[in-house]
């Protein structure tokens, strides 16, 4: 297992420098540029301050010489320094950032596994019943609303019509005044309307992958063996059924994190959460290339750890694959 965890983290690198080739020209594609949209915010911008600009960031070299530039620094892990007023560095930039994309994504991944893979066996296990078609009716209303408008519509009743939880941000104005429950219990006000959102939508998807598994696992000669012997119904479930239907879920598990990475943009420009996902949107429209393409390696990173995670997954549940 060690030795093949080894290959796998080996190929990631050049997997990894394909991503950022591709982004990489593909972003530079965009209509318009820094230098443009700069001059387009200040009136006062000037001719000279437009070439000194240009020559700092290296944009007057062909494209490829700018990537082989980006590349050689990225190799030392420096991501550049941002386009943006403040000049900061975009690792810094990112560092600030990524915990509250992570942490909101974790909580949303846990969840919808918790959830999703009950009622996707349960369902199979109770199938044509009052309950699995209702979880059913529930599930193509999670896949058929757009969750951007979800959200607004639950901004609004719960937020305005209500005012149950806030709608924008991550703390209140008078975060530093509360005590440490009253902190704890501001920040989870904050998050509850995103991370209900973000598991809503992800429940449909793993729920039905949870039923379809499983209806084909209680279909198998050894689960009808388990009843011939007198096995309660609820250990068939359980602990005979649910761990080999877990196969195909942990895939989508899996492809799933580059979902709630790409979600992150929408639901953190949407409730005004200071994430990786709004910082990546507003750099787009400042076409901040050196911090775009910092987004991208870290979201293509984890992406491809969350696929490494899946596949040893597979080892664990699947003593076939462990020993092939």
């Amino acid at each position: 297992m060690l030795k093949y965890i080894i290959k796998r983290l080996i190929s990631m690198f050049p997997i990894l420098i394909g991503i950022t080739i591709i982004s990489f020209f593909v972003m530079h594609l965009a209509p318009g540029d820094t230098v443009t949209i700069q001059q387009s915010l200040n009136p006062k911008y000037s001719e000279t301050a437009r070439e000194k600009f240009v020559k700092m960031y290296n944009l007057d070299q062909p494209i490829y010489k700018q990537y082989l530039i980006w590349l050689k620094k990225f190799a030392t892990l420096d991501f550049g320094d941002s386009f943006s007023s403040d000049g900061r560095k975009v690792i810094d930039k990112i560092g600030d950032r990524l915990p509250i994309t992570l942490g909101l994504n974790i909580i949303s991944m846990i969840l919808i596994f918790i959830i999703a893979l009950p009622l996707g066996v349960l369902s199979a296990y109770y199938r044509n019943s009052i309950f699995d078609k209702t979880v059913t009716i529930i599930v193509f209303i999670g896949f058929a609303i757009p969750m951007f408008w979800l959200a607004l519509m639950c901004m609004y009743f719960f937020g305005i019509v209500l005012g149950w939880l806030p709608i924008s941000g991550l703390t209140s104005y008078n975060f530093d005044s509360l005590t440490l429950t009253g902190k704890i219990a501001d920040v989870i006000k904050h998050i509850t309307l995103p991370i209900a959102i973000t598991v809503f939508g992800g429940i449909a998807s793993i729920s039905r992958f949870g039923r379809t598994s499983t209806l084909e696992v209680l279909g198998q000669d050894y689960i009808m063996s388990a009843r011939a012997r007198g096995v309660s119904e609820k250990t068939i479930l359980f602990r005979y059924a649910l761990k080999n239907a877990m196969l195909p879920i942990v895939t989508i598990l899996g492809l799933s994190i580059p979902g709630l990475i790409g979600s992150s943009v929408i639901f953190e420009s949407v409730f005004s959460i200071p994430g990786m996902g709004q910082l990546f949107y507003q750099s787009v429209m400042m076409r901040d290339y050196p911090t775009v393409m910092g987004i991208l390696v870290i979201g293509s990173l984890l992406t491809l750890i969350g696929n490494l995670i899946a596949d040893i997954a597979y080892a664990y549940i699947d003593p076939r694959i462990r020993y092939s």
